[in-house]
């Protein structure tokens, strides 16, 4: 099978943690042909297919120098037997117009995983309103009183852009209501930009949880990122600590609840966040969190994965 990873530069990979990398370790183990290109790299011009400038690549086993380029070519989109969209956040206006392109190239006859239109139909912060029965309290919005009013109900809350990524820009104001005006300003870019406001969950102190949903089937186990040193992030970049852990009954029903639904949609692989038993963020873009699974529990998240798009394929 060739397989072309849409995805960062490749020298930026922490191969000893990078979801991507596990990837492709694995595909290459069973004589996959890996291909890798970044989004800038994808063009179309009328008569054409849609085309992506890319690099075949052998790894070496190395964990500095962990690629070799075998190939460069400009190859069309549609050539390949299956295409991993991997690019990180930001979900911003490059990233949706990169899977316009990888949508045409669907139409030119190219399979994408994730599915392009299901990439832009689920933002990762606001998909989760399909599905309130499995939410806390949340407030999405621009208006500044609304944020105060919804202080005032709650009294404990988290306050969040819905294009940041890694922990960034969350806010925690408690009871006293300090800095809430400023913060409100701040986010919303005094009431230009819209924001999410979520009531806070003392669970977090047990983790915010990966559950990995593969082809509509959960992982067994979930990644709990616990804040560390007084933050109230959890995720890995904002210093949390990863400690796999088996699925509790709760995450196996908000998993089997919407896994079925989400791969209908072309959703091949999701990451679901989940504090103590409430659905935070359904993230479609790049889920990680494969290693760290695998590394403390033996359970093989990447092969799973290959699995599931070998018979999708």
């Amino acid at each position: 099978m060739k397989i072309l990873f849409v995805a960062d530069p490749l020298d930026t990979f922490a191969t000893y943690k990078d979801s991507t990398f596990a990837m492709m370790r694995e595909a290459a183990s069973r004589g996959h042909e890996l291909w890798a290109c970044e989004p800038t790299h994808i063009t179309w011009q009328r008569g054409g297919l849609v085309q992506a400038a890319s690099r075949r690549i052998a790894l070496t086993g190395h964990s500095d120098k962990w690629f070799t380029v075998a190939e460069q070519a400009v190859v069309s989109v549609a050539s390949f037997d299956a295409v991993l969209m991997r690019k990180d956040p930001p979900f911003d206006t490059e990233y949706i117009y990169t899977t316009h392109l990888l949508s045409q190239a669907e139409r030119e006859g190219a399979k994408v995983f994730n599915k392009p239109l299901a990439l832009r139909e689920h933002p990762e912060k606001l998909a989760i309103l399909e599905f309130p029965e499995h939410i806390a309290p949340t407030l999405v919005t621009r208006d500044i009183q609304a944020v105060r009013d919804f202080h005032a109900t709650y009294r404990d809350i988290i306050l969040k852009p819905l294009d940041g990524m890694g922990g960034i820009g969350i806010f925690r104001v408690r009871d006293d209501g300090l800095n809430l005006g400023s913060i409100a300003e701040t986010l919303t870019k005094d009431g230009q930009q819209t924001i999410m406001v979520q009531q806070f969950l003392p669970a977090i102190a047990q983790g915010d949880k990966r559950v990995l949903v593969i082809d509509g089937e959960p992982v067994p186990y979930a990644l709990a990122r616990i804040p560390q040193g007084g933050e109230v992030r959890g995720n890995l970049a904002a210093g949390g600590k990863g400690v796999a852990q088996a699925l509790s009954e709760s995450d196996w029903a908000i998993a089997r609840h919407l896994g079925p639904i989400l791969a209908a949609r072309g959703l091949m692989l999701v990451g679901l966040d989940i504090i103590g038993d409430r659905l935070t963020e359904i993230n479609v873009t790049s889920p990680t969190c494969f290693q760290e699974i695998t590394q403390q529990t033996g359970w093989d998240v990447a092969k799973r994965f290959i699995d599931a798009l070998e018979a999708l394929i």
